[in-house]
Order: structure tokens, then sequence, then C-alpha cells
């Protein structure tokens, strides 16, 4: 379904059209009734000649609440703006077309109403005048179509160039992810909170869990109605009505994001680009009180225009915005810039960056990915897509990075590996990335989470472990064994220290075997005596060794006499 915003000066008949368009007074306020003017937003639904369904967001004219329209538009992909015939273009339908153009609409249609008030002379200079003022915009070849609510006269045409405009439009972008932007909050009776809005992304299903933003309040979708009707699922670019369970209505307003949880980045801090109108008659600086108005709602912001101090009229740059509250963004999202002191709009764009990293006085933002992988390095595609909405294919791992970084990693790597000669580098001890790009260098080899240049001496080939093997039951100390490589032996179990005395690992087993031996000759036990002679060692390492074998469960002391320990391994005597 394709959401339709009506535009366009106070009083020109917006209303009107739309109440003869869809049978639905979208008025729905008694004040708006009273007065004869829309205050706030309203609502309606219709089916075209083609039989194709839109929803039509009705939003004020009058320049004191256009607060109240920028809520309404910014989540549509056309518009119907109205201009009257009888009395031409006024300020806000300039105003109008101008934030619609800052938002990127890019489809729309004309309608000259009361039309039955002027002749044809009058209209055909109506038509002109709207004609040169939306030169130049996106409106510039839309079909202009007078009216009339009263005679019905045109509707027909009107209905027909609708059709058209939403054959245009095409369907709404899904990347996925849910996010609505909260344009109405009530509470229903016997159901609880209700929140509308214009679903911008993704889909929505009943009972699905969303996460309210700013706040992060967990709720459930109890039911989904469009156009007042129930539906178990809907998609992205629909008008829809979700009843939520478990908040208070009193907890949610406009402006509020109800979002899928997990799937999005919350940021208070945004670089974008701003055109300044060129109707503005002052340059834009980072002085002013700002108001940004995102999504569905109105923020007090600050902004420090990058690469330069001032912005002057009709130009386009870029800024930093500060924001009051963590909010789900996307590059590519839209906003409006209004000053609140001089109660003017200064202009617009799109967000660029919702995770700036450089300084103010040196970034550059655009939407490319390349920029976002050039500032930092690396970067995770999980993290890309979350700063981004895209989906990429990783560059090594699961990272994007350049050629040049991945280079520099490998220079790094073979500087440590050489530097660890035949130690080589422990592999936990390696971060995701450095571990990644060591899985592509074919010159390394990878064993028992070392990893050392391929045919480079091993641990295992040391002359100083040589020398301990050779030592038996009696090594002489390992001074010829650095301290590093030593601890490097020990870890991995081809040393066993005890008592100051580096053993290798295979006297230690086999001192197993002499004990195994003994207690097959004895089952009562051996005396340390009886191990020394055994081994044909001093009593200096026989102690430690015996330790050792206590310390494993192979043996166990009882008085003076050695037992067997639950891990000793039977033997046969030799």
């Amino acid at each position: 379904m394709t959401v339709i915003a009506t535009a366009g000066h106070v009083d020109h008949g917006k209303s009107s059209l739309v109440l003869a368009l869809t049978g639905t007074d979208p008025d729905r306020l008694e004040e708006e009734k009273r007065r004869g003017l829309t205050i706030d937003l309203g609502f309606a639904h219709a089916v075209l000649p083609s039989g194709a369904a839109v929803s039509f967001v009705d939003v004020p004219g009058h320049v004191r609440f256009l607060p109240n329209m920028l809520a309404g538009v910014g989540g549509v992909s056309a518009c119907l703006f109205v201009v009257d015939a009888s009395e031409g273009w006024k300020p806000q339908s300039e105003e109008h077309l101008r934030i619609l153009q800052l938002l990127g609409l890019e489809h729309g249609v004309i309608a000259l109403t009361k039309s039955d008030l002027v002749d044809a002379d009058l209209l055909e200079l109506a038509e002109l005048e709207v004609a040169e003022r939306v030169e130049g915009t996106f409106l510039e070849r839309a079909p202009v179509v007078p009216v009339s609510t009263v005679t019905g006269s045109g509707l027909d045409l009107l209905g027909t160039a609708l059709d058209e405009l939403v054959a245009t439009a095409g369907a709404a972008p899904d990347r996925g992810r849910a996010r609505l932007w909260v344009d109405r909050v009530f509470a229903a009776a016997g159901s609880g909170t209700v929140v509308t809005g214009t679903l911008a992304d993704g889909a929505v299903r009943v009972d699905q869990r969303m996460v309210v933003q700013p706040g992060g309040a967990e709720v459930r979708v109890r039911s989904i109605q469009r156009a007042g009707r129930a539906v178990d699922t809907i998609g992205p670019g629909e008008r829809v009505a979700l009843n939520l369970a478990g908040i208070d209505h009193r907890a949610i307003e406009r402006g509020n994001g109800v979002i899928e949880p997990d799937r999005w980045r919350l940021t208070d801090r945004v670089d974008a680009s701003l055109t300044v109108l060129a109707a503005v008659d002052h340059d834009v600086s980072r002085r002013g009180a700002y108001l940004a108005y995102i999504g569905s709602g109105e923020y007090p912001v600050t902004m420090r225009v990058l690469g330069d101090e001032r912005l002057v009229p009709g130009a386009t740059g870029a800024v930093r915005l500060f924001l009051p509250d963590g909010l789900p963004l996307l590059p590519g999202d839209r906003y409006v810039l209004r000053e609140s002191g001089r109660d003017e709009t200064i202009g617009g764009g799109e967000i660029l960056d919702i995770d700036p990293v450089l300084k103010a006085s040196v970034a550059a933002p655009d939407r490319s990915i390349d920029r976002l992988v050039r500032e930092r390095g690396w970067i995770r595609v999980s993290d890309v897509e979350a700063l981004t909405g895209e989906r990429v294919a990783p560059t090594i791992g699961d990272w994007l990075t350049t050629p040049g970084a991945i280079e520099q990693m490998e220079r790094s790597l073979r500087a440590r590996l050489d530097e660890g000669g035949s130690i080589g580098v422990d592999v936990a001890r390696l971060d995701d990335r450095e571990r990644a790009v060591l899985g592509t260098m074919e010159s390394v080899a990878v064993d028992r989470g070392r990893a050392r240049h391929k045919g480079a001496d091993t641990l295992l080939s040391h002359r100083g472990l040589a020398r301990l093997h050779d030592g038996g039951f009696a090594p002489a100390p390992p001074d010829d064994i650095d301290r590093a490589t030593l601890s490097e032996m020990v870890r991995l179990g081809y040393v066993v220290v005890r008592d100051g005395i580096h053993f290798h690992s295979d006297a230690v087993d086999q001192a197993g075997l002499v004990a195994a031996n003994l207690l097959l000759a004895d089952s009562e036990g051996f005396t340390v005596g009886e191990f020394r002679d055994a081994t044909g060692a001093s009593r200096r390492f026989v102690l430690p060794l015996l330790a050792e074998l206590d310390a494993r469960g192979v043996t166990r002391r009882r008085g003076d006499v050695r037992v067997a320990g639950p891990r000793l391994v039977p033997t046969r005597r030799e």
C-alpha cells in the first residue's frame, strides 16, 4: 500500500479533498471540526480505480502547526500537493514544497482545488503559476488536476493520476529490520495501548517482540490493523496500527520508534548532509537553537558545521548533529532542520554516518562503505550491517578491510614469528583479525596452539631438550635453554619441573614404570632407597621424581614407603 501525504497552504481544501476521495473525514478532533481547521494529523484509506489501496496522511497547513505536519510526512513515499485555484500559491505552499524536497520525495500529484470558483482563464493562470513554482523540484513533471469537491468535477481524473502515481512510486524498500515511527498513540477500550505510523522498514507479525526507543521498553504486538482490518503480518511502506502489550499508552509519545530488538544501533550523534534553503536570509553556523525533525519526532539538537564554520543560503555541506537521546537511525534517513529562535525552516538532508569516529575538524562523511572501512581500518561485516543496513561479503574472516591493512598485519605477524623462533607465537594471544590473517599465510604452520615459520626448528628438536632427555633420571641443569623457551617447554609438557629440577617428560614416564615394577615385586610398597637403587640416581634427583609421581597419583606415600596410587599403570617385571 502506498502512503500519500497531503501538503499545501491552510484552507486550500486538503481535508475536504481527502474526504471526497475516501469517504473519511481526516479531521478527527472536535476542535478541528468546530474551527474548520486541521490541527493535527488525520488518516484515511481508499481503493483507487485500478484496485490499488492507498493511505492518506492529511497534514495541517497552518504555520502554527508545522511540527505536526513534519511528523506526518517523514515516512511517506508520495504526496498529493494541494493549491487553491482561487487563491494561488501561498507561503505555506512554498514551505511545504521545500520540506518535501528536503525529505527526498520523488513522486507527487498536484490538485488545483476549488476550480468551480474560477473561470477558465483564471484556472489557466493558476496552472501556469503552479508550473512556475514547482520548476526544478520533484513536482516539475507532476500532473496538475483541477478538481472541485463541491461539484465532483475532476475527481475521476485525480483518481487516475493517483493510480499512475502509485505505479510509479513502486514498493517500499525492505532491509529486513522493522521500524515504526509513532505518529499517534492512544488507549483503545478493551485493547490497551495502540500506536499508529508508517512502517518504514521490515515486517511485523502478531506476537512479535519489539522495543520502544528511546527508553528500551519491551513490548509484544498483540494485534495489527491495516486500513481498519485485522491482519497477522504487515510489510514495509504500510500505514499500520499496532496494539501493544506490556506498556501503558502514557509511556509512549509521538516520535518514538517501535523496532525489532538487537537489530538497530542507537545513536545520539550523527554526521549528515545539510542543504540550506536559498530563501534563508543569513548564513547557518553552530550558533542557534535548532530543532531536527526525524521520523515523526522533533528533537532539540546541537549542530557543528564540518569542514567550515558556516554554510551560506543555497549551499550544501556536512554537519554533525548531537541528539538528546539515542535513536534507531541509518544512513539515508532524511531530516528537516528548523531554527526555533527565528521560527523558520533552515534546510535538511540525509543521515550519512550514525557512528562518526573522526573529529569534526577532519570528518568528510558520505554513505560509502569504503569510507567506513578507510576510517576504521578493520570492521566486522556485522557492524557494517548495523551501521549502514547493508550486507557485504567479508574481505577476510568476518572482517572488512583494505589490502594495505592486511599487508601491514602480515608484516607484523612475520616479525613476531621471527622473534619467536622455535617457540613460535601463541595463537591464543592473537586477536581475531590476526588469527584471520595468520590462516591465510602459507609459510606458517600451526601446531599445538603455536604458530611458527614452516621449516623452523621446533621445540622438540631443540638441543637443550635432547640433553635433558640424555640425562635421564639425573639431568644436568638446562643452562643452554633460554628462559622463554624453557617456560614454553614446561607449558607444553615436554619438560617437568619439580623442586627446582628439570626432567624430560620421558624420564618421569620411565620413573613411573620403575615404580610399577617395584610394586609388582612387593605390593606392600617400596622405600626411597629401593627406588634410588632401581633408577641409579642420587637422592637429589630421586626425591623430586617421587614427589612428581605422588602428585600425578601414580604412587602414594604411606609412612616410609610408596604404595600404588589410583593412576598407577600396571606393568610386568623386566
